[in-house]
């Protein structure tokens, strides 16, 4: 496993989303390096990860705590993004004995009932997993997924994370819809901080609202604009989790 470990303090373990990696997921938590430890590992099949069994975010999850393990680490902040989220959730519920807390910026969330349908593939075409092709679609960036073009340059190389885009498209993307009844949110056990845009074209807002009730401790943050990244409202982010981390 490739990881990122930078900084001092409470750590804060970073679960990237699909076409990431342990850049990423550093880069995403770049303004609290200086207040505290992150820990950014890329996840299976992104950046030189291996994959584990089926690559589940079951084994993805015990994956991150054998590398607590190997570093001494006892208990971390889980901030998820995107498609992260199945593996922060799995993390929180089956090992909250290490978890002080999950921050999920916005991450995909199971759903508030079972879904009578969901897709088995969820995700690009791996056809479009190339530098080359993903340069060639990078124009329908902003009207598709509300991202500018140039956010093609922080998916390179993507020949590299192929094998994580098709495994999260396959495997992780749907798994909490495959398997409804495994993410038992009533049980979560560390405190919930979820930061959300409304205009996430890629993380359903209203799917989120929709799922609030089912977290037993759980703080709302809600901007009405930002889109999948947020952009503009770092200064607020790092402030709630501030906030969270020191328990006000």
């Amino acid at each position: 496993m490739t990881y990122i470990d930078e900084g001092e303090g409470e750590v804060i373990l970073s679960v990237h989303g699909i076409f990431g990696g342990c850049d990423q997921a550093y880069e995403t938590c770049g303004d609290f390096v200086s207040d505290y430890r992150i820990l950014a590992p890329s996840r299976f099949g992104y950046l030189a990860s291996g994959v584990s069994g089926d690559g589940t975010p079951a084994q993805q999850a015990d994956a991150y705590a054998e590398l607590l393990d190997k570093l001494n680490i006892d208990k971390v902040y889980v901030l998820a993004t995107s498609a992260g989220g199945s593996v922060a959730f799995r993390f929180a519920l089956d090992h909250p004995e290490r978890t002080k807390g999950l921050i999920l910026y916005c991450s995909a969330v199971p759903f508030p009932d079972k879904p009578e349908e969901y897709a088995e593939y969820a995700g690009p075409p791996e056809f479009l997993c190339n530098n080359f092709a993903m340069f060639l679609v990078s124009p329908l960036f902003e009207p598709i997924m509300g991202m500018e073009p140039s956010t093609i340059y922080s998916m390179l190389p993507v020949n590299e994370r192929k094998s994580g885009v098709v495994l999260d498209s396959s495997v992780i993307n749907p798994d909490m819809a495959r398997n409804f009844d495994d993410y038992k949110i009533e049980d979560l056990q560390p405190p919930v901080l979820i930061l959300h845009a409304k205009d996430d074209k890629l993380a359903s807002y209203d799917d989120v609202v929709k799922a609030l009730d089912r977290f037993p401790e759980c703080r709302f943050v809600s901007f009405e604009t930002g889109g999948h990244l947020m952009k503009g409202h770092g200064d607020e982010v790092k402030a709630a989790v501030t906030e969270f981390i020191n328990g006000k």
